[in-house]
């Protein structure tokens, strides 16, 4: 293994913890909209703690929370500020931190069924156009189905920009028996040929708890060739039913991962073949830099 890509963690919670506005339905774009400095500040303390790309703010900048009145009148403003802080914090940090722009779920979070492939072309193009000008990679994330992560690529693909594609895995209580599947019930190995259509550089696993992403990551190194990067940013949360929608309610925090576990389950990601690990929703500055120093202890203790 000759590097690993650390990532950054999850926007929404952090800008929470720290005083930004945040609320529902807005989640994290409420800062975009009435405190952009947080944002920043956000993008800086993920730095501070080792991250080396960071993902913009415009999750939220979706249908989905904004409702279809202020999406179409904002989204591109905001998408393109979102962009812009990335940007700014990256270039402070110097060579070494990338930014890679958002593509979303734009109709809900862990629900394929609310998927619109008719509507969903436009406003992925108009996303992409925004952040373009600001981010050196796209990453659809969060996605729940291959047709919406086809449909994100497709977009993305137009620029000419690396596109790294996330899915969503079931981890509803218990967890499923059997192999890792997205929120679609479609496999890994789908996934995969999917990505390579699309000539995307990774495929990533995001949002689901960390205790399912160590067998999708094996099924994807699996099915992937050598040029096909595969990564892991799990979620800090205690999971949501098959049948609810990420982000409907701010969900709680799993305490079992404020006691030194985290780097348990990135070690189990690393030796499975992951090269980009990071955090998604709940997962704190201070929980990046513990995923930091594994990371770091890992290749340190990796023959040269």
């Amino acid at each position: 293994m000759a590097s690993v890509t650390v990532l950054d963690g999850g926007m929404g919670k952090a800008l929470a913890e720290m005083g930004a506005p945040f609320r529902q339905p807005e989640w994290s774009a409420a800062a975009l909209m009435e405190g952009p400095e947080w944002v920043e500040r956000a993008h800086d303390e993920f730095v501070a703690a080792g991250a080396e790309v960071l993902t913009t703010n415009n999750y939220a900048v979706a249908p989905f929370h904004l409702g279809e009145d202020r999406f179409s009148d904002l989204g591109d403003r905001l998408s393109a500020l979102a962009g812009e802080l990335a940007r700014r914090s990256a270039d402070r940090a110097g060579s070494g931190v990338r930014v890679a722009g958002s593509l979303p779920p734009l109709f809900g979070s862990y629900r394929p069924d609310l998927f619109d492939a008719v509507q969903a072309p436009a406003m992925l193009a108009r996303v992409v156009a925004a952040l373009d000008p600001w981010v050196d990679v796209f990453l659809a994330e969060t996605q729940s189905s291959l047709a919406e992560a086809r449909c994100s690529a497709e977009a993305a693909s137009r620029t000419g920009k690396p596109l790294w594609l996330a899915v969503t895995l079931r981890d509803e209580v218990p967890l499923a028996e059997g192999p890792a599947v997205l929120r679609s019930g479609e496999s890994v190995a789908e996934l995969v040929a999917l990505a390579s259509e699309m000539g995307a550089e990774a495929v990533l696993f995001n949002c689901s708890r960390p205790e399912v992403m160590t067998s999708a990551v094996l099924d994807a190194v699996a099915a992937a060739d050598r040029s096909l990067a595969v990564g892991v940013y799990a979620n800090a949360f205690e999971p949501v039913s098959v049948r609810g929608a990420a982000n409907e309610v701010v969900s709680a925090h799993r305490a079992d991962l404020e006691q030194g576990r985290w780097p348990l389950f990135v070690n189990d990601w690393l030796l499975a073949g992951a090269t980009i690990v990071g955090g998604c929703c709940g997962v704190m500055p201070r929980h990046l830099a513990e995923i930091r120093g594994t990371v770091d202890r890992f290749l340190a203790d990796r023959p040269s």
